[in-house]
């Protein structure tokens, strides 16, 4: 979850805590920057994360092994595992600190890389700038964060431009807007710029703070019975809590 300017010698270190069922990953700080239950390592541990796959919500399920599924900051590796593993999508990761990866390999069971999945040690901000990148994203996940877990690192209409960039034509963001520092209103004023207020959705923030908000390529607005069908074979089908979604997940304009 970490972009930082500095020198590769200057990233924070990485280190692990666990209670024996659920396991932590921290970046030089007590923040949690990213969680795994040790008996279910491909299931999505914390709320905000599992809310992260709301773009789930616009596309036929059939469909989704299909897609192409990108996050910019691993973390624990939860979103990566979880469509890699349960949803059987075509995964990259974009990620700036070397440890990060390692960590994931070596206690989160991030699986090796592979036709299927590729871990790609970069500046997100630069990476997503490529040619070869644009179009190709179906889902799109931002969580990108320094290791004070203050506000989004990068949050500029510029970025959504980028990662709007990025998408098929039914593809969709989902970014984590969380920080002792950050802006709901700023956050979401950047991303109406780069995407347009009326492809926007957003949950209401969790008990820990973290507002996750969804960006649409092309805006939809499916009917009330269209989500909760969708919501149920979310649930039914990988366990996602879906159908609490559409309680607290709106449009934003």
């Amino acid at each position: 979850m970490t972009r930082k300017k500095n020198p590769a010698a200057e990233l924070p270190e990485v280190s692990v805590s666990d209670d024996g069922e659920v396991r932590h990953l921290h970046l030089g700080t007590p923040w949690i920057q990213g969680s795994m239950r040790i008996a279910a390592p491909f299931d999505l541990e914390l709320e905000y994360v599992q809310r992260m796959m709301a773009w789930l919500l616009f596309v036929p399920p059939q469909s989704v092994a299909k897609r192409h599924a990108m996050q910019l900051g691993l973390g624990a590796g939860a979103i990566t595992k979880f469509c890699r593993k349960k949803l059987r999508m075509c995964c990259t990761v974009v990620e700036l600190n070397p440890r990060v990866e390692a960590v994931c390999r070596a206690w989160f069971k991030l699986p090796p890389d592979g036709p299927m999945q590729r871990v790609v040690l970069a500046d997100a901000a630069q990476e997503i700038q490529k040619p070869e990148w644009r179009g190709m994203v179906d889902a799109l996940a931002v969580d990108l964060y320094d290791h004070q877990a203050a506000a989004p690192v990068l949050d500029s209409a510029e970025f959504y431009a980028d990662c709007r960039a990025l998408l098929t034509e039914d593809g969709c963001l989902t970014v984590n807007l969380f920080g002792r520092s950050s802006s709901y209103e700023r956050s979401v004023e950047q991303l109406a710029t780069a995407f347009g207020e009326d492809a926007l959705w957003a949950f209401k923030p969790t008990r820990e703070g973290n507002t996750v908000v969804l960006a649409q390529r092309t805006p939809t607005r499916p009917k009330r019975a269209e989500l909760q069908a969708r919501a149920e074979a979310l649930q039914e089908r990988w366990g996602l809590p879906a159908p609490k979604w559409l309680r607290v997940f709106k449009p934003v304009a």
